[in-house]
């Protein structure tokens, strides 16, 4: 492996064999001597770390997304970030700091849960006949979806909270009310989503049901997932 001594840099790798480290051109990598790893998830030491300019990040990538696992820096600018952060962690100005933050999520949460809700709502528009079943399903979907960290298409800024509302409402639908989470699909490229969209066409197709006051079936799949929740 080769290995480099350079006081000061800053690269982005991702794990490799048997320990190792891989850099942007494939190479082998191994972090200086005097290096440590401090694992991601203390947001406000890996700043004070990474303010100095001076570290690896190792990064992996699950689908779409690009996952920091830490970084590699010196122990010295670690240990002492440490001891930075947990002295201001322990003043009466932090914990007021952080009690004010956790008001203010909760907070925001419970508004855009509302908002949220409402979208979904918006999106079904139930006839009169169906408005209960409309509420229901709206709550449920909202449920699944809102919670912080859940990685849902509810949690994306990127797009309308309209089509935030109808894509989780297809979701939702395709796990409750269809056989997908059993069904053995092929690894063959595009059929996964070849077959979303043919359970997104069956799902679309039951709401209209409901959207034009039509009577439900008796063994309405919708029905059925909505009092299992019960």
């Amino acid at each position: 492996m080769e290995e480099y001594q350079m006081e000061s840099n800053i690269r982005i790798v991702k794990p490799g064999a048997h320990g190792g480290l891989i850099g942007p051109n494939g190479e082998t990598l191994k972090p200086p001597t005097d290096w440590i790893f401090l694992p991601a998830g203390d947001a406000g030491v890996t700043r004070k770390v990474t303010s100095k300019n001076a570290f690896w990040r190792v990064e992996v990538k699950k689908g779409r997304r690009t996952i920091s696992l830490g970084i590699w820096a010196p122990a010295t600018t670690i240990s002492q970030a440490q001891r930075d952060v947990q002295q201001i962690r322990l003043t009466d100005e932090y914990k007021n700091k952080q009690t004010y933050a956790a008001k203010r999520r909760e907070r925001e949460q419970t508004e855009y849960e509302t908002e949220f809700c409402l979208a979904i709502e918006s999106f079904l528009n139930f006839h009169s006949n169906h408005k209960e079943l409309e509420k229901k399903l709206a709550k449920a979907v909202t449920i699944h979806a809102i919670p912080v960290g859940s990685g849902t298409v509810a949690r994306t800024q990127l797009i309308p909270i309209e089509e935030r509302a109808a894509r989780a409402v297809i979701a939702w639908m395709r796990h409750q009310t269809t056989a997908y989470d059993n069904l053995k699909i092929a690894r063959v490229k595009g059929e996964r989503r070849a077959v979303r969209r043919s359970l997104a066409q069956q799902s679309v197709e039951l709401l209209a049901n409901y959207h034009e006051g039509r009577p439900a079936s008796e063994n309405c799949p919708l029905q059925n997932a909505l009092n299992k929740l019960h």
